[in-house]
């Protein structure tokens, strides 16, 4: 039993909506999570950063004191990189953009299975362990480069000659994708499930969105394209003047 209890991995549910976190305790102490509920931002906030820290939260949009995007700034903003999963019934692509935009790594919409909310959690859960084997020790840590553009995966810093690039979240995450598969072409898919989880169920014109919020702050007019598109399969990160 002791073993058991070290090895389950806690989350964090914020909703104020009561019949909905009665239920979401119940189904995951049943997978074999610990679970925590706040019921207004203002806890979610100073629970996020309060021992024993969640490995993963539920976060909905719509709270009493603040929204969920407001919450999601703030506690990226603190350096906290827990998995956060959106609880919302805005399902525009310019509502997701904003959500991912503000460090949510996925959403759900509601009414959602909770088949499906289990399953969201452990692609969060797995790819988050992914980023961390891959630049999360010191013996892993790297620095990403192609061409004049570095990324630093132990302090997230991203710059292209003598010129800081600042991203959001998500931009990191993606150019971070790209990076690491620099000279090959992936499949809209395959980045599709890298950056944004194998269970993710949205719109790939998402995947358009970001890329052209990568090359509006990558590329420049007196440097080689890093970003190409092949047309139809994906898209393919290198230097074509070397």
């Amino acid at each position: 039993m002791a073993h058991e209890s070290v090895t389950r991995l806690r989350v964090l549910v914020v909703d104020d909506e009561k019949r909905l976190t009665d239920l979401l305790r119940l189904e995951l102490d049943v997978e074999g999570y610990d679970v925590d509920v706040e019921q207004d931002g203002a806890g979610g906030l100073i629970r996020s950063r309060t021992d024993p820290t969640p490995d993963l939260i539920i976060l909905d949009w719509n709270l009493p004191d603040f929204s969920g995007i407001d919450i999601c700034q703030r506690i990226r903003a603190g350096g906290v990189t827990i998995p956060i999963l959106m609880l919302t019934g805005h399902d525009e692509i310019t509502d997701r953009v904003k959500a991912l935009d503000a460090g949510v790594d996925d959403h759900l919409i509601k009414p959602f299975s909770i088949d499906e909310l289990m399953a969201r959690l452990r692609a969060m859960h797995r790819r988050a362990e992914t980023f961390s084997g891959a630049s999360g020790s010191p013996e892993n840590a790297e620095t990403l480069q192609v061409s004049d553009l570095t990324l630093n995966t132990r302090t997230r810093d991203v710059s292209r000659g003598d010129r800081a690039i600042h991203l959001s979240v998500k931009e990191y995450d993606l150019l971070n994708f790209l990076m690491r598969g620099a000279g090959s072409v992936l499949e809209r898919q395959e980045i599709m499930r890298g950056v944004w989880g194998e269970n993710f169920f949205g719109d790939d014109n998402l995947l358009d969105v970001y890329i052209r919020y990568l090359r509006q702050k990558v590329e420049q007019p007196d440097a080689p394209t890093l970003i190409h598109t092949v047309r139809g399969v994906g898209f393919i990160l290198r230097d074509e003047t070397t």
